[in-house]
């Protein structure tokens, strides 16, 4: 019984309470904008109150110059503040790539307010990720300076400026194997 009140506000009417929906991953602002445009058109807003995509701000330095990016936090995730009754969770399934809520079976779980706190709080620092160039091109020969490759050269297959990895195809036994290195364990042929 005391879980029935807590779903309710002071009047006894019930409380909105936020949710995770789960849909397809690359989708989020779609799904957002078809049910805004969906309780705008049905008039629900009183039991649809927000709809929220998670997404994290970065500064990104690349060759020296400042840019500020935004990604999703939670691919394939969008929150909704609502009121759960039958209508709003039709509504809300029906949007094309929807694929449910989150929670055990068919019930939906809400979030734990200090959750949703968490997740909606602007963050107060500005994650900075600097780009490393790659000093790197495909075809280039190089060295191994470090670990159990060591003297052997090779050519880049492949470069990974993100995880700051080189694949090189390196002649071992007579055959070219792919072998991928740090940045740190290689170092260009001059020819």
């Amino acid at each position: 019984m005391s879980d029935i009140k807590s779903d309710q506000d002071a009047q006894g009417l019930p409380k909105a309470r936020w949710y995770a929906l789960r849909i397809y991953s690359g989708h989020e602002r779609k799904v957002k904008e078809g049910i805004e445009s969906e309780v705008e058109r049905l008039g629900l807003a009183d039991k649809l109150l927000q709809v929220y995509v998670p997404y994290e701000r970065f500064v990104e330095v690349k060759n020296g110059k400042k840019r500020s990016l935004t990604k999703n936090a939670f691919p394939g995730y969008v929150l909704i503040e609502a009121v759960l009754d039958k209508q709003t969770r039709n509504l809300i399934m029906d949007i094309p790539s929807v694929m449910g809520f989150l929670g055990v079976g068919d019930v939906p779980t809400p979030l734990r307010p200090d959750e949703v706190e968490k997740i909606l709080e602007p963050e107060s620092s500005v994650e900075q990720r600097s780009v490393v160039e790659a000093p790197f091109q495909i075809g280039d020969s190089v060295k191994v300076v470090d670990g159990p490759f060591s003297s052997l050269t090779g050519v880049v297959h492949e470069v990974c400026t993100e995880r700051m990895k080189v694949k090189v195809m390196i002649s071992f036994f007579g055959r070219s194997t792919p072998t991928e290195l740090d940045f740190s364990q290689v170092k260009s042929v001059s020819q």
